[in-house]
């Protein structure tokens, strides 16, 4: 169970991430909600590169046989970071444009003032 906890935490913020993304009005909101689904991604790569005493993939003198953790689920990690940031930044940039033009954030108002 204790092994699965990972796991059920991405479950778990990804179910939240979508609904904030699908029922909430509020643009900053569905922005932070798209970032909480960034972050349940980035948790979902991290337990999956993870090994049971496994040790850092750099050039040591480790045993032979040792297992160590995959390289290659935290260089997608980390490149995932940044990429989000800049989406969210982006987002953010967009919704704060459509503020001035708009007056306003809520996404129902918004459609309403487009007719």
């Amino acid at each position: 169970m204790i092994a699965n906890l990972p796991f059920i935490a991405v479950a778990l913020l990804i179910g939240i991430a979508l609904a904030t993304i699908l029922l909430k009005k509020n643009m900053i909101k569905m922005v932070m909600g798209l970032a909480m689904l960034e972050g349940a991604v980035n948790l979902f790569l991290v337990s999956l590169g993870y090994r049971e005493n496994g040790i850092a993939p750099i050039f040591t003198n480790a045993p032979e046989g040792a297992d160590m953790v995959l390289p290659t689920v935290q260089a997608l990690t980390l490149t995932n970071i940044v990429i989000g940031v800049a989406t969210t930044a982006l987002m953010l940039v967009l919704v704060m444009v459509i503020y001035k033009k708009y007056g306003t954030v809520n996404a129902d108002k918004m459609r309403r003032l487009k007719e």
